[in-house]
């Protein structure tokens, strides 16, 4: 297929990472997440349950752990849930591309636990490095256990700034964990909006014997999906209780 002059291909990944702790032996072993991530060879990494400061972690910094060990250094990680002992978890971004005009969006349901989009904007070049580069947005979700507080949650998203104002050829990708367990968050809520996500859905949880799809990439406007996949690492059945879910984007 001729790749037209003006295209940029790029590789993103969401992943579930369980705060690095594995889903079956309960090892706190970052170093399996990023093994399990890099024969992907991704531009961009949407990580959720990411550790700051927790004891169960070692009080590391689990973004720039992870980014270190992947070699993507721009980063942007937000706190969601406060863990008891101190510290706390979040959503986080790794990307190749510079990251600006960050934002953390609250989602968040009353009476269930906090919940967040975090938005991040990168600048990627055109194919062959010349003329000029395109602004891409990435939002990464971790959406909730209740089927109505997963609907509410996207309602909040999808009438929230800056996406609601977003023009609709603006590039947009959306990953992450959507917990949704009955596959029918996409279809009700998300093709209206004009997101496309794959025709196959790849079940990702438990990661040792996965049995569904809660995990998922959509894009929107002047984006198309290429190709998605599940990690083949042996070793991404231990390192969390989801498995990573890759995407080849072109814009």
């Amino acid at each position: 297929m001729k790749v037209p002059r003006n295209e940029v291909r790029f590789r993103v990944v969401t992943y579930n990472i369980h705060k690095c702790i594995g889903g079956i032996d309960r090892r706190y072993r970052p170093e399996r997440i990023a093994h399990a991530i890099a024969p992907l060879h991704p531009d961009c990494v949407f990580i959720q349950e990411v550790d700051e400061g927790a004891e169960r972690s070692l009080r590391h910094r689990q973004v720039d752990v992870l980014g270190d060990q992947l070699h993507l250094s721009h980063r942007v990680y937000f706190p969601n849930v406060k863990v008891r002992g101190g510290g706390h978890y979040g959503n986080a971004i790794l990307s190749r591309f510079p990251i600006r005009c960050v934002r953390n969006i609250d989602i968040t349901v009353p009476s269930s636990k906090r919940r967040s989009v975090l938005h991040a904007e990168i600048r990627v070049r055109r194919a062959g490095g010349a003329g000029g580069s395109r602004t891409v947005h990435l939002y990464n979700l971790h959406l909730g256990l209740s089927e109505s507080v997963r609907e509410q949650q996207l309602v909040r998203f999808l009438s929230s700034h800056p996406f609601a104002s977003s023009h609709p050829r603006t590039p947009i990708v959306l990953a992450g964990d959507f917990n949704d367990v009955w596959g029918t968050l996409g279809e009700k809520w998300l093709a209206p909006q004009g997101f496309l996500g794959s025709e196959k859905r790849l079940r990702t949880f438990p990661a040792w014997a996965p049995i569904r799809a809660l995990d998922a990439i959509y894009v929107r406007g002047d984006a198309a999906l290429l190709g998605v996949q599940r990690s083949q690492v042996a070793g991404a059945r231990w390192a969390s209780d989801h498995l990573p879910l890759m995407a080849e984007i072109s814009v």
